[in-house]
């Protein structure tokens, strides 16, 4: 009876966990969201607007960005008509592209991180904490059967 018990336990506690990880998703979501809008970009393009650090290419900003390469098209598509960003030759691979943010997009890049960080749902953790949550994050992320095995 006490094995079920724990297994109970550890049952309510994944799934709080859960809960947790999923609330705290739909809360950054919605912070990028209204930042966005403050913008007057949509969701998706102040994420592409995020995590375009340097010159990538489609396919890159899609895995950042979780997606499909061709939801990124579309993404790219509207913010290269406003002046954000360039396509530009990829230095080795003809066929490819490299996404590039223009002057323009490197401002609005600065200005929206800036919101994104002013107060964010993570900004009560120092940057230790996040580091931390990173990584059980990660670890939790990982394969199950090898992050078991190493307990």
């Amino acid at each position: 009876m006490s094995e079920l018990s724990e297994l109970e336990r550890r049952a309510v506690a994944e799934r709080n966990l859960c809960g947790l990880v999923s609330g705290l998703a739909r809360q950054i979501e919605e912070q990028v969201r209204q930042r966005a809008t403050a913008l007057g970009l949509t969701g998706p393009q102040a994420v592409a607007l995020r995590e375009l650090t340097g010159p990538m290419t489609m396919r890159d900003l899609a895995e950042r960005m979780s997606c499909e390469p061709s939801n990124a098209t579309f993404i790219v598509d509207k913010l290269e008509k406003r002046g954000l960003v360039e396509r530009h030759a990829h230095p080795q691979d003809r066929r490819a592209k490299h996404l590039v943010l223009t002057a323009e997009g490197v401002e609005l890049r600065r200005r929206l991180l800036e919101l994104l960080t002013a107060r964010s749902p993570l900004a009560g953790l120092s940057p230790q904490e996040q580091d931390s949550l990173r990584d059980l994050l990660l670890r939790a992320a990982s394969d199950p059967a090898s992050a078991a095995a190493e307990r």
